[in-house]
């Protein structure tokens, strides 16, 4: 499952967003990814996700794959688009 998000949390994805993020994605057993232009890295992953220097308006796709792929997008949605915060 694919969405495409805009970030809507003004400080963009900022440590703070990143550690949340990763603990959300770590929470399902899906795999989780974020992808913004060629650059897609597995939110499980704290290293990755430090690289992915995103600011608010900025689209990105949110992808999972697997049994809770479903929930894992929309509660990562949430976090992206400010609506978890």
């Amino acid at each position: 499952m694919e969405k495409l998000v805009t970030v809507g949390i003004n400080e963009g994805i900022n440590a703070d967003i990143v550690s949340l993020l990763v603990q959300t994605a770590c929470k399902y057993d899906s795999r989780v990814y974020l992808k913004e232009g060629e650059r897609r890295v597995n939110m499980k992953s704290i290293m990755g996700m430090m690289n992915m220097a995103v600011s608010c308006g900025t689209e990105v796709l949110v992808i999972a794959e697997g049994s809770d792929e479903e929930e894992a997008v929309a509660e990562v949605e949430n976090i992206l688009t400010g609506s978890d915060n």
